[in-house]
């Protein structure tokens, strides 16, 4: 399978999207956020290595009703997901993330089968402060960014 990969760029800390179902493994000093609101169809909590589920930083349930994942509303998603990134208390999970973004990889778990078009992503994206360029490499959907 093929996995979408953002080269890193800067000297912070990278943040990454892997798919828990194509999970690699931990790496030494990384911290691991599930990031969606509902648990991964399938999986028991014992079998997903993570330190924290962060619920509040998934987009509203209302949000992730209306995209559906259907790729022609990815760049509408995108624009509100921000914008409810921008206000409390995601603001404030999202300035949690970049904290720990900025002393350690941190590695957001996602149930998504479209890492790239996902919430995952986009809060990557926020997270790490700047736009994630994507290329294509063999081994487990993973996204990684760094901040500029």
């Amino acid at each position: 399978m093929s996995s979408a990969v953002a080269k890193p760029r800067g000297k912070k800390s990278p943040v990454e999207v892997v798919r828990v179902y194509e999970d690699p493994g931990r790496a030494p000093g990384e911290h691991r956020v599930l990031v969606d609101r509902l648990w991964p169809r399938g999986v028991k909590k014992a079998a997903i290595d993570y330190d924290e589920w962060a619920k509040d930083a998934a987009p509203s349930a209302e949000l992730r009703r209306w995209y559906g994942h259907d790729p022609q509303r990815f760049a509408e998603f995108a624009r509100r997901y921000r914008a409810e990134l921008a206000s409390p208390p995601d603001a404030s999970e999202v300035d949690r993330l970049r904290g720990l973004a900025a002393t350690r990889r941190l590695v957001l778990l996602t149930a998504t089968r479209d890492v790239e078009r996902s919430g995952a992503a986009v809060l990557c994206d926020v997270v790490a402060g700047s736009k994630v360029t994507r290329s294509k490499v063999t081994g487990s959907t993973v996204i990684r960014s760094e901040g500029s």
